[in-house]
């Protein structure tokens, strides 16, 4: 709500009190310019600009002031298009207040100028839309006779000694003569052909008319010698500093004695901003752009083919993704002190989905967006599969690519950004806790927005992507992270199967309408088949995605040898190994595979699984530490004398037993290496099954993106604020009577405007009980619990107890306020509420 007196205010622009006396006339301030403005206006500045509702404005004036603070008109400037930033650059380097025609001729220059006439049509039609949007973010407030940019806006887009501007212009001739000598100063005007004049003001004065008109300065400049103009041409356009030695050459000299060229130091020359102008044309920027770069179809192609392409890349995507979960569920990667995957195991991560660390960096993070794997939580912290990822397993295929595209589509997480430095040196890890990036949710919603424009099957140049990006946010300095994220859009959107060959899906299309994707992609999915074909090479083919309970079983009875659209698995001693270990007997085997194969069991594999299961449990290890127990007293010859036991400390108990220094399970690996398949037994002599369990962490929840600001107000909330916004400035600028001569207390008559009334405790009873009587509104200052004062207009019904209650027209509700914090109160002229 309205608090009392402001006083201290940095911007006169922000607290020039109104006179309703001026009602009607031009703003004298970006307060009175914003009190002039609608709810529909008012809302739609706190929509584009939300930063100002943190918290709620308590009246217009704080509103205007917020506005002009640095921090948001940073984040506003950071948020204008290209051409309606150049209008504010060059508002920032024209005279305060600016004419419209004077900014025009900056954006559109002379004729015959560099812009040339379409250029100068372009932007004479697109100014009034970028001076609309300035004055609607409050960032340009004024009638066209008196254009003015917020005090802050133009000192962060003026052009100094330390930050040049993005027009490439100098200092005015006043600016630049500010320190110089009358004498010096006298000197020049007379070198340029002017009068001498009685005082150095003056002087500025005509050598400024002289350098803006374009006739005499013509004249000035055919006098010039030809270096002289090559030494202007290498300034006019920027940076329009430049070094001279004590001794200039001929030409800087000429320059320099007719003001020309001004010093700015012992040993620096600046050009100034009328020179330049005259010289470009009178454009402020070299090359104004109205209008944004085009995105036309690169390449066309059939949309059913854009489809199916799009739809192989999401199965893949959830091959991928389940693959990479599933590497993790029983012994997953540590997690770092720091937070996030080392470089070692991002490295395997991409060994084992046979891709690159940039690529499985992109799956690791995609599958932590979409809640599948996170933390354990445990003491010894380990990467883990979430109990969602059961349930997601469960899902349809394309209610899974659902569940992973609604995730990436609002990440802030950028996994591009793996393996960088951030600014203090150290390197950025999958996973860690500095890869938020709150731009990137928009610039990836932004790229399919221009892709969806495009017509059906069309896809689009990423240069023509980045430049239009570029247009609508022009970057900062020298980041170009918008359009590396631009980049990193389109190759995600491809590899997830956003997009087919460039061009936007329909299911992609979907997506970005915030509809249900999965009925237009389910279509396209091949449906689960439950065979393989088994070959004679030991291999099997699967010709389509496995239903889960063959696909499990195969994924341990055989190792993956090629991905596709058929699966190709490859059968060895080691696959079969492990499927016995994990409890199978080559009798189960054989059943399944005579079961899911649509091709007879090839005689190989027949022989192969005979053969290791003949081999398995020959030898036994158990915990002594270890031993080896064999009823070949031959085969246990055989391992003592191969020198690669020596590592295991084998030494002979019985002819069919060898005691072993090393660990069950290192002894395990051992005689695996040499070629035999142990069994692990238990302590009564059974086989030991090794199917390890399947690791979970406990429920958690999915990342939530990291926004940049404030979040996007609602109808309701922009609402309530404009209400809360009016109702203050109704109590701040509601007009009071005037004391009666001799009439109230000192303090009551000494009253400033905007100031809180101050009565005695005597005097507010009187009034508000007065006032309950008449059915009147009074103007009271309050204070609450909290020590925040406000004003607020009221219309007592009931003073009893210590406490009045009435009508708040600030709150627009009944209230009741304790006396005893009323600084004072006041009647309201009888014209107001």
């Amino acid at each position: 709500m309205g608090t009392g007196r402001r006083t201290g205010r940095r911007d006169q622009e922000a607290t020039t009190v109104p006179d309703p006396s001026t009602a009607g006339s031009a703003p004298r301030s970006l307060a009175e310019a914003l009190r002039t403005r609608d709810d529909a206006a008012l809302a739609a500045l706190l929509r584009a600009r939300p930063d100002l509702l943190s918290p709620v404005p308590g009246d217009v004036t704080q509103l205007a002031t917020r506005a002009g603070t640095r921090a948001s008109v940073v984040r506003a400037l950071d948020r204008l298009d290209r051409f309606a930033l150049q209008t504010a650059e060059a508002l920032a380097v024209a005279p305060d207040p600016c004419p419209y025609p004077v900014l025009e001729s900056l954006l559109t220059g002379r004729r015959g100028s560099y812009a040339g006439e379409a250029g100068q049509d372009a932007a004479r039609d697109a100014l009034p839309a970028a001076v609309g949007l300035l004055r609607d973010q409050a960032l340009v407030w004024g009638d066209d006779e008196r254009l003015r940019l917020v005090r802050t806006a133009r000192e962060l887009l003026a052009p100094s000694a330390s930050r040049p501007s993005p027009t490439g212009l100098g200092p005015t001739v006043a600016e630049a003569t500010a320190g110089m000598s009358p004498t010096r100063i006298q000197e020049i005007v007379v070198a340029a052909g002017l009068p001498a004049t009685h005082d150095a003001v003056s002087a500025v004065t005509a050598l400024t008319s002289l350098f803006t008109d374009p006739e005499r300065m013509s004249a000035l400049l055919d006098e010039a010698p030809a270096e002289a103009h090559q030494v202007l041409g290498r300034l006019v356009w920027g940076p329009p500093y430049g070094e001279v030695t004590p001794n200039p050459t001929p030409p800087v000299r000429w320059l320099r004695d007719r003001g020309l060229l001004l010093p700015a130091s012992a040993r620096t020359v600046v050009l100034p901003r009328e020179v330049a102008l005259h010289l470009r044309g009178g454009l402020a920027h070299r090359t104004p752009e109205p209008v944004p770069p085009r995105v036309a179809a690169d390449r066309e192609h059939r949309p059913q083919l854009v489809d199916a392409n799009a739809a192989g890349q999401a199965l893949a995507a959830l091959s991928t993704v389940e693959e990479l979960v599933k590497s993790w569920e029983h012994t997953g990667p540590p997690v770092l002190r720091a937070g996030g995957l080392s470089v070692r195991d991002l490295k395997r991560a991409a060994t084992t989905l046979d891709t690159t660390e940039q690529s499985a960096a992109f799956w690791i993070e995609l599958a932590y967006a979409a809640g599948l794997l996170a933390g354990d939580g445990e003491a010894d912290e380990r990467y883990a599969p979430t109990p969602a990822f059961d349930g997601w397993c469960e899902l349809p295929p394309a209610e899974r690519w659902s569940v992973l595209a609604a995730a990436w589509l609002p990440a802030t997480r950028t996994a591009g950004l793996v393996g960088e430095q951030d600014g203090k040196g150290r390197t950025l890890s999958a996973l860690g806790p500095d890869l938020d990036r709150s731009a990137a949710p928009e610039v990836r919603r932004r790229v399919l927005e221009l892709l969806a424009a495009l017509p059906e099957g069309g896809s689009a140049d990423p240069a023509a992507l980045r430049a239009r990006l570029a247009w609508e946010r022009p970057p900062r300095g020298t980041s170009d992270l918008r359009a590396r994220l631009a980049q990193w859009t389109l190759t995600e959107a491809e590899v997830l199967g956003v997009t087919g060959r460039g061009a936007l899906s329909a299911f992609g299309r979907a997506l970005l309408a915030d509809r249900d994707p999965a009925p237009l992609l389910a279509p396209l999915l091949p449906e689960p088949v439950d065979h393989v074909l088994l070959q004679a090479d030991l291999t099997a083919v699967a010709p389509g995605p496995l239903r889960r309970p063959l696909g499990d079983v195969l994924a341990v009875l055989a190792d993956v040898e090629s991905k596709g659209g058929a699966t190709v698995y490859r059968f060895t001693p080691g696959s079969v190994r492990r499927a016995l270990d994990a409890g199978r007997t080559a009798v189960d085997l054989h059943a399944f595979l005579a079961e899911h194969s649509r091709t007879p069991v090839p005689q190989p594999l027949s022989y192969l699984i005979d053969d290791v299961a003949r081999r398995h449990g020959h030898l036994r290890v158990g915990a002594a530490s270890s031993y080896v127990r064999c009823d070949d007293d031959g085969m246990l010859n055989e391992i003592l004398a191969d020198k690669r036991s020596a590592g295991l400390g084998l030494r002979r108990l019985a002819p069919t037993v060898l005691a072993a220094q090393a660990e069950p399970g290192a002894l395990l690996d051992g005689l695996r290496a040499m070629g035999y398949a142990p069994a692990a037994e238990s302590r009564t002599g059974d086989v030991l099954v090794s199917r390890a369990a399947a690791h979970r962490t406990p429920p958690r929840s999915a990342p939530v993106p990291v926004p940049d600001g404030p979040p996007l107000p609602d109808g309701t909330l922009l609402g309530a604020a404009v209400r809360a916004i009016r109702a203050g400035d109704l109590a701040a600028t509601a007009v009071r009577k005037a004391p009666q001569a001799g009439g109230g207390s000192a303090e009551a008559q000494a009253q400033a405007p905007g100031e809180l009334p101050r009565t005695s405790a005597a005097e507010t009873l009187a009034t508000v009980q007065a006032a309950a009587l008449t059915g009147s509104a009074v103007w009271i200052g309050y204070v609450n619990a909290d020590g925040a004062a406000s004003q607020r207009v009221i219309a007592p019904v009931r003073v009893e107890g210590g406490f009045v209650t009435g009508y708040d027209h600030t709150a627009d509700e009944v209230r009741t306020y304790p006396l005893h914090r009323i600084t004072g109160v006041a009647e309201l002229a009888d014209d107001q509420v």
